[in-house]
Parts: structure tokens; sequence; C-alpha cells
């Protein structure tokens, strides 16, 4: 089966690692915002050889820069780096066998073009790029067709940043976060109903929201101080009109769950829901151990 969450599961030894480091000059951040310090670490067997693929370092894009980072892996038959969903970040290729631990350490700079949502207008579908239009349809995990009638009846009154602003607070308000209650399975459909979930379930119900508006919405892998219980987090973007640029967009994170600042929040990256950014997808029988996350504001 395959699974689309934080984690899925499709279809070495421990004592040598593969390591990759990079080291960047600093450049000031457009926030104003410290760098971001990030430590992350999970285990996993695999019983035969495997091929797996992760995603869980920090995006080397023009919004944040990298200014260190660490990544050591298991040993493994193959390794290799490929380009992920609009070039945000990168996947890995491994291929292993036994007990895997994967570490990563870095710090980032924050450099994000951040606006008052309420303030800015949605584009007319027929003036959005290429980029954008793809998160206009329904995915896996956000049937936004199913949500059109609600959407009309509770944000009829606003158009928007101010219907996205509107819509993030009416989650925030209604939905309790509550880890265990949902599962891989889960979409938007159902964390409605239910009215609770963790990170990926209120990103999936707001993204569904903004699609029914005709708002491109986009699901974002990423690390943020002050998630709780610290771990792997997830947020919506939103593709709005940019007062800065006429006939232009930008892409503006929302987190539905109150968590994350969007001045703070590391990229991993995009897609049109969880199970385009898992941070591991296994392509065979695995038995995930245990994950730790730590990110902190120097």
């Amino acid at each position: 089966p395959r699974f689309g969450a934080l984690f899925r599961f499709r279809g070495g030894s421990h004592a040598v690692f593969r390591t990759w480091q990079r080291n960047l000059p600093a450049s000031p951040s457009l926030t104003g915002h410290m760098p971001i310090s990030i430590e992350t670490r999970f285990a996993f067997h695999l019983a035969a050889p495997t091929d797996i693929l992760l995603q869980f370092e920090a995006a080397a894009i023009p919004e944040q820069t990298i200014l260190s980072s660490d990544t050591d892996l298991c040993p493994d038959e193959r390794c290799a780096r490929v380009s992920a969903q609009h070039d945000i970040g990168e996947r890995i290729w491994i291929r292993a066998q036994g007990e895997c631990t994967v570490a990563y350490r870095a710090r980032v700079d924050i450099e994000r073009q951040v606006s008052n949502l309420e303030e800015l207008s949605a584009l007319p579908a027929h003036h959005l790029p290429g980029e954008a239009v793809e998160y206009l349809f329904d995915s896996r995990y956000c049937p936004a067709d199913d949500f059109q009638s609600f959407v009309d009846a509770q944000f009829g009154d606003t158009a928007g940043g101010a219907r996205i602003a509107r819509m993030r607070d009416w989650i925030g308000e209604n939905f309790t976060y509550v880890p265990g209650v949902s599962d891989s399975g889960t979409g938007a459909a159902q964390s409605f109903i239910a009215r609770q979930g963790i990170c990926r379930d209120y990103a999936h119900v707001l993204i569904a929201l903004a699609r029914a508006s005709a708002i491109p919405a986009r699901y974002v892998a990423c690390y943020a101080p002050g998630v709780d219980p610290p771990d792997f987090h997830a947020v919506a973007e939103v593709f709005l009109a940019d007062p800065a640029t006429p006939a232009g967009g930008t892409w503006q994170l929302v987190d539905p769950t109150g968590m994350a600042d969007p001045s703070q929040t590391v990229k991993i990256g995009v897609g049109r829901d969880a199970a385009d950014v898992s941070f591991l997808t296994s392509f065979g029988p695995s038995d995930f151990r245990t994950s730790s996350v730590s990110v902190s504001q120097e």
C-alpha cells in the first residue's frame, strides 16, 4: 500500500554513515529574525534491501538561506539526490538494509515576504500562472468540490486574503489538536467531520476550503519553533495577488494550528497534499522505530 502522510510505506549495517555538509556565508534577514536551528533524527529497520525516498532537509531557496547543514545517513548501496516539487528542496534516494538512522542539523535564516492576508486580493483565475493552476484541483486528501456549498454559506461575504484569514480562524476555533486520532488514510473530509486532528489534517482542510474558493493552495512540509509537541510540521500556502507587482502573485504561508509564525517557518518542500511531501517513503516493508525533532530560534 501507499500512504500519504509524513511517513509512507510502499510496496546495512549502521556502523558507517554517509555525510553531507554545507557551510555558506550568512546574509541579513529581511524579516529581522535570528537564525533558526534544527536538529532531526529518525530511525527505521529494513528486513531486506529496500529503496527509500527521503525529504527532510531545509530547502535552499531564495526566501531562506541555509547558513550551515549536516546530514548523516545509514550505509546504502545506492544514494542520489533529485529535485523535489517545483525545485523547492531535494529528495534523497537510498537503498539500504538493516538498522538505518538519519541525523540532520541545520541553521537557516529566513528572508521571506510576509504580508497581511486581509489586505491581499485574489487573482482572477485567468490570470493565474501555470505553477499555481495545478493547486486549484482536487487531490487525494483535499477534495475541494465536496466543500463548495459549505464555503459559499460560511465565507460567502469575504474574498481573497480576507477569506483565507476567516477560514484559518474558523478552523482554529472549531478544531481540537489531538495526536493519534488520524492516520495516513485520513483526508480533509474525514477531518472536517471529526473536527480534530494534527497539523497535517488542519492543513488539508484549509487547502480544500481555499481551492473550493478558486484560490490556489498547496501543502508545505516545514520546521518551525513553537510547534508542540515538537515534530515535523505542516502548513498551507495560498497564492494571492501581490500588491507590489501589477498582475503578479505571491505565495503566503498560513498555519491554521496557530503554532508556526510564517516569518520563522523553514520550508522542506511543497505538494498538492501530504502524499507529495512525506519525509520518508519506503518502497517495500519497513519498520519505523523512532523520531525526534528540535527547532529553536537562536
